[in-house]
C-alpha cells in the first residue's frame, strides 16, 4: 500500500479520527488530522466562533492537496482526516493527485446523532450536526476513487471493515 494516501471524510462524529489513526497505524502510515492544516486565519475565524465558507476553505483544501503530493512524491503512504463534504472539495484534492483514496465514514443523522449524545453526555450541537449533512454531497458512482464504510456498529467493527475496504481496493 505503499505510495498512497487515504482521506478519511465524512461528518462530524462520524469517527473520522479515531479510525483514520487506527487505519495509519494498522498500515504503517503517516497520519495528518486536516484540520491542523488551516491556515491561520481560518483557525482565527472558527476560534471567533464564525464558520468557514468556500473561499476560507480554498487554502485548506490547497494544503491538503499538497500533502497527498508530498506522500506520493516520496513513496510514503498517508491518512489523512478531512471531513471532504462537497464533490468540489474532493475534486480539489484530486487534482494532480491519482494515488488517493477516499474512505467516506457512512452513517445516518440517527446514528451519528446517538453517538454525539453518548461522546458528550449531553448534545448541544444538533445545528451544528444538521448542517453537516446539509452540506454533504454523498459520493456516488462516479466517484470510484471513494470506499463506502459504514459506522454502524462498535469501533472495531468499523475498523476491521475499513482495514477490509482498503486491503480489497489495493
Amino acid at each position: 500500500m505503499s505510495g498512497k494516501s487515504y482521506v478519511v471524510m465524512g461528518v462530524s462524529s462520524s469517527g473520522k479520527s479515531s479510525i483514520g489513526v487506527a487505519l495509519a497505524q494498522a498500515v504503517g502510515a503517516k497520519f495528518i488530522d486536516g484540520d491542523d492544516l488551516h491556515p491561520r486565519a481560518n483557525i482565527v475565524k472558527m476560534g471567533g466562533g464564525t464558520p468557514l465558507n468556500d473561499d476560507d476553505r480554498a487554502p485548506w483544501l490547497e494544503r491538503i492537496n499538497d500533502a497527498v503530493f508530498s506522500i506520493d512524491s516520496k513513496n510514503e503512504t498517508g491518512v489523512i482526516v478531512c471531513s471532504a463534504l462537497k464533490r468540489k472539495y474532493r475534486d480539489r484534492i484530486r487534482r494532480d493527485n491519482n494515488k488517493l483514496v477516499f474512505v467516506f465514514m457512512e452513517g445516518s443523522y440517527a446514528l451519528i446523532l446517538e453517538r454525539m449524545k453518548a461522546r458528550q453526555g449531553h448534545y448541544q450541537k444538533a445545528g451544528m450536526l444538521q448542517s453537516q449533512f446539509d452540506a454533504l454531497e454523498v459520493p456516488g458512482e462516479d466517484e470510484s476513487d471513494v470506499l463506502h464504510v459504514s459506522v454502524d456498529g462498535d469501533f472495531e467493527t468499523v475498523l476491521a471493515r475499513t482495514l477490509a475496504a482498503v486491503r480489497n481496493a489495493a
